[in-house]
């Protein structure tokens, strides 16, 4: 068995774990293995930035980081209907949105394996990041969208100078579009690439780093691809191998009610993602009727004793406008987030220490804000 490596999800075979692969021999997903070093004397005498925990992260040689300093977002204690719940301020990164922890181990990683092309696909803040981090690298870039997509995402990208191809189709017509055209490239996916949830591992690092070195009762996440929610799981699993924490937290899943394949999922006790009837929802960003890591999820967040909930476009609108009122301008996906923590802390124990976060800004759907408030 190889120390590091990467491992077919479904047959365990291993590749080495610097080699230009984004799926198994077979089409499988990979996931990484790969041993970190927490080391928290090391950690305090960095800048604040997702780096100060470089050992942690698979990158080989300094000299291909791809970096805009980003990391290390405010933790902040919020009152919501009378509790308080700490929120990570990840809108607040370099493009808008946490996806930017993702693409900077992903990108930096393309980059040290020469990789002068990449493919990715998205509904918009993903797009953007990579777009933006590829920029950074000298990487060019294609990015597939589907139609009707956030303009201001659109132009981001634009902006940025990837290639935008956008999709007549759905959400999965897109991915489905993206992968082929992996095939001759590069995939840069934020839910294929096992690299990109090297980097939202980070989020778990942060939270738990200001905490006072303790993990949190509760995360309450978003749930569509997953990027944050396995990223956190990773995280927390490896301090509490690094013996940092002693426990794991609780993971709560956030959909919404127009798109909740894993809610269904989760409360009939299925393996499988099943096949569902989808309506439009203002949270485009977690509208993801076929998880290709759904099962990933299920099991984490099992695995976590916690579960999956889902919140209505009312709900959405109310949160959004809620934060609005005191000063978080953040985009619809994000206020699914906050219409979690709402419903979850209605049956929530006492004095339980709850983590949430704002995803992205709202600065990138300021025209469906408009239309709500």
């Amino acid at each position: 068995m190889k120390p590091d490596s990467l491992i077919c999800t479904k047959t365990q075979e291993e590749y080495p774990l610097h080699e230009a692969r984004w799926q198994s021999k077979a089409g499988n997903l990979l996931d990484i293995r790969f041993k970190p070093t927490l080391d928290k004397n090391l950690i305090r005498q960095r800048a604040a930035n997702l780096w100060r925990y470089r050992e942690a992260l698979p990158i080989l040689d300094d000299s291909h980081i791809v970096s805009f300093g980003e990391g290390a977002t405010p933790l902040q204690k919020i009152t919501v209907d009378n509790v308080g719940v700490h929120f990570k301020l990840d809108f607040l990164f370099p493009t808008g949105s946490y996806k930017d922890r993702g693409s900077a181990i992903m990108i930096s990683k393309a980059k040290e394996l020469g990789i002068t092309h990449v493919v990715q696909d998205s509904s918009g803040n993903a797009g953007s990041s990579v777009a933006a981090y590829c920029a950074k690298a000298g990487i060019s870039c294609d990015i597939y969208v589907p139609k009707g997509v956030s303009e201001g995402k659109l132009v981001q990208m634009k902006c940025y100078g990837a290639n935008v191809v956008v999709v007549d189709g759905t959400r999965e017509d897109t991915a489905e579009a993206a992968y082929q055209a992996a095939k001759n490239s590069y995939y840069a996916s934020h839910c294929w690439n096992p690299f990109f949830f090297q980097g939202t591992k980070t989020f778990a690092f942060e939270v738990c780093e200001q905490l006072g070195w303790k993990a949190p009762d509760t995360l309450i996440l978003p749930a569509g691809n997953g990027t944050l929610l396995i990223g956190a799981y990773i995280g927390f699993k490896e301090l509490l191998k690094a013996g940092i924490i002693e426990s794991m937290p609780k993971i709560i899943g956030v959909q919404a009610t127009h798109c909740s394949p894993l809610y269904e999922a989760f409360n009939e006790g299925l393996t499988y993602i099943p096949e569902i009837i989808t309506l439009p929802t203002l949270a485009e960003g977690i509208a993801i009727a076929q998880p290709v890591r759904g099962k990933q999820m299920l099991q984490y967040v099992e695995l976590s004793e916690g579960v999956f909930m889902c919140v209505s476009e009312e709900e959405i609108k109310d949160a959004l406008i809620m934060m609005g009122r005191m000063g978080y301008f953040i985009e619809p996906t994000s206020a699914a987030v906050v219409a979690g923590v709402r419903k979850y802390i209605l049956t929530a124990p006492p004095n339980e220490k709850i983590v949430s976060v704002l995803t992205g800004s709202g600065l990138k759907s300021t025209e469906k804000i408009l239309k709500i408030i």
